[in-house]
């Protein structure tokens, strides 16, 4: 693996959910695919802020997130394990600059 794949491959600045454009400040609530861990179950229905949208090896993309109400999302906005989740854009609602 190539120490340096981020900086050849970056991941979009933006994706397209449900025909809302998504972006790093997009607030977004969360929608967990159903059997994941118990994380997963505590952070259904929950508003969270979109920290970075982020690609894998596969070209897979993800929702990077720190949960609005979250004590430690200073954490989230270091890149701290614990307080900060990723999700597929199927697992996010875009919510509107109104919400």
């Amino acid at each position: 693996m190539n120490a340096f794949w981020e900086e050849d491959h970056p991941a979009p600045e933006s994706v397209v959910i449900a025909g809302t454009e998504v972006t790093k400040g997009s607030r977004v609530r969360l929608h967990p695919r159903a059997g994941g861990d118990i994380m997963d179950m505590a952070l259904v229905g929950r508003i969270a802020i979109v920290e970075s949208i982020q690609q894998d090896f596969e070209d897979n993309l993800y929702v990077a997130v720190i949960v609005e109400d979250d004590p430690g999302k200073d954490l989230g906005e270091a890149r701290q394990p614990g307080h900060r989740f990723f999700f597929s854009a199927e697992e996010v609602e875009p919510l509107g600059p109104n919400w």
